[in-house]
């Protein structure tokens, strides 16, 4: 077996874990980063339709949930999104904004992962991909680690940048969470988050003649008051095994897709987040716009001879007017049709109230809602304040950001944050 020292060990060839890398390699650290992944930065690589959405313009502490979402606010000022264009710029990587504040490169995403695998050449860093970690363990005031290729490696500090366990193809799991119950730490409920939701068989039948039909809308949970009580040791309200869900309703404008599974797109991902099963969502589909009185103003125009369909159909896509009014049971000529079913119409259209029986999962999650407490980390350095050496960065932390560059932009600042003290 052969035995190999040094400074820092980091788990995960990640965002978070090759920011740290470069941070703690310019300081002059011997850094080894250990991937078992064949390449560094593969959800860098996929992010973004393969142009990676690398962070956002808006970036701060109300874009992020957990049991504190203002852990991250050190973090995300000491390294913001600022910092982090500065670095994309002084790499030549041409970008642009899209909607939102979400900053993409014209070009592939593998910019990105060589802008951060030249940094961490250049800082001495050593990258080991295709190697995982067969063992970590205490050894004096560092740490012994034995890789999957037999290597015993010793070090003063360890980095936990693995990730959660969202999308598994690719080699996703929960050995962050594992390693930091090994070292004693308390690791929120973890569960799939930005990822899209499942409807019930029944209702899923009556919505499949509307798959691949898009529309912008405003998407809201409808939270279940949680009751607990916090003077309960094993009550959610003291053991936080929601990750720290807040209780309150929260709304997302954005657009909206109708699958053969239930519901996607940007807008649902983000509400995907906030919402629990047994609870139901409320989707606006022509936000902003008074449904009722355009189907009037339509039915005193030419003498109502239009189907209602039709008019429906000016306000939101053909295909989804007309499942409306097939659900509704509102058919006919304007002029046939009375003031209740046209209220019925607005309702469905501004009021959809609808409860999904799930997700998909973490198969195509683009992040793990919860990870290791904050209350365990120093937010500054990302310490483990029980276990000096030891540190938790990027997704497996319980601070998990709405989509849009978010935790990108997360991974950034705390690797970056990590870096200057590991």
């Amino acid at each position: 077996m052969s035995k190999e020292t040094y400074d820092t060990l980091i788990v995960g060839a990640g965002a978070a874990g090759m920011m740290c890398a470069i941070e703690a390699g310019r300081r002059g650290r011997r850094v080894l980063v250990v991937d078992h992944a064949r390449a560094p930065g593969e959800k860098i690589r996929i992010s973004g339709g393969g142009r990676c959405n690398f962070t956002n313009l808006g970036t701060g502490p109300a874009n992020f949930l957990g049991e504190n979402p203002r852990f991250a606010t050190s973090a995300l000022k000491r390294f913001s999104q600022q910092d982090f264009i500065k670095r994309v710029d002084q790499a030549g990587i041409a970008w642009h904004e899209k909607t939102l504040g979400q900053l993409f490169c014209d070009d592939s995403a593998k910019l990105i992962i060589r802008m951060l695998t030249d940094a961490m050449r250049e800082a001495g860093v050593v990258l080991r991909t295709g190697t995982g970690v067969a063992s970590v363990d205490r050894a004096g005031t560092g740490f012994a680690a034995v890789l999957s290729d037999g290597t015993a490696v010793t070090a003063s500090s360890l980095v936990l940048a693995s990730g959660g366990r969202s999308i598994p193809k690719m080699g996703a799991t929960g050995w962050a969470y594992d390693t930091a119950r090994q070292f004693g730490l308390r690791v929120t409920e973890t569960r799939p988050a930005l990822v899209p939701l499942t409807f019930e068989t029944g209702l899923l039948e009556t919505l499949l003649p509307l798959a691949g039909v898009a529309v912008d809308v405003v998407v809201r949970n409808n939270p279940e008051p949680i009751t607990t009580s916090a003077s309960d040791p094993a009550s959610p309200a003291s053991s936080s095994p929601q990750g720290g869900r807040p209780n309150k309703e929260i709304g997302f404008a954005e657009a909206m897709l109708f699958t053969h599974r239930g519901l996607s797109g940007p807008a649902i991902l983000q509400i995907s987040s906030y919402w629990r099963e047994g609870e139901a969502i409320t989707v606006s589909m022509a936000p902003g716009v008074d449904v009722l009185a355009r189907l009037k103003a339509a039915r005193e125009a030419n003498g109502g001879k239009a189907a209602v369909h039709t008019a429906l159909g000016h306000i939101v896509p053909r295909r989804l007017a007309e499942s409306l009014c097939e659900r509704e049971q509102v058919s006919g000529k304007l002029a046939e049709v009375g003031g209740k079913a046209l209220m019925r119409l607005d309702a469905a259209v501004n009021a959809w109230t609808v409860k999904p029986v799930g997700s998909e999962g973490y198969r195509t999650a683009e992040v793990t809602l919860g990870g290791v407490a904050t209350d365990q980390l120093d937010q500054q350095t990302m310490a483990v304040k029980t276990v000096p050496g030891l540190y938790v960065i990027g997704e497996a932390v319980d601070v998990t950001g709405w989509l849009g560059g978010y935790n990108f932009q997360w991974a950034w600042s705390s690797g970056w944050a990590a870096g200057q003290v590991c």
